[in-house]
């Protein structure tokens, strides 16, 4: 079963599904993890009831990165951003599927990290990141 999820994650990794960039955009943040160079942006446009009708992401860095960054847009596409603040680190790691150590946890993690920056706002954002 591991390998059919590293299957996903190489064919996210070369075959994205939500690349790309919304303008205009309602929510968007932009990080990188200084420490291995992956950087991810994540755009959201979100109706009037405050669900979340189209996600994508951009940047760069290791295929982890990138594969979680487009599971994870994919996935919150129809949530609200209530439901989007309440998603776990424990459900995007199942959503991968595969084990990760603590290098590779904060290249799986940094999406999580930029989309819930994106919806919360700077104002709330120190909060939240430190139950990363």
């Amino acid at each position: 079963m591991d390998d059919l999820y590293r299957e996903q994650i190489i064919d996210r990794y070369k075959n994205p599904q939500m690349r790309g960039r919304l303008d205009p955009h309602d929510y968007t943040y932009e990080d990188d993890n200084p420490l291995c160079g992956d950087r991810i942006r994540i755009d959201l446009r979100v109706d009037d009831e405050g669900r979340i009708n189209e996600a994508a992401f951009s940047g760069d860095g290791c295929a982890i990165s990138q594969a979680a960054a487009d599971l994870l847009t994919e996935r919150v596409v129809g949530m609200s951003l209530e439901e989007v603040k309440s998603y776990t680190k424990d459900e995007l790691i199942e959503m991968l599927g595969i084990d990760l150590g603590p290098v590779r946890m904060k290249c799986a993690l940094l999406s999580l990290k930029v989309l819930k920056a994106g919806v919360y706002g700077l104002d709330e954002l120190e909060e939240e990141l430190a139950s990363l």
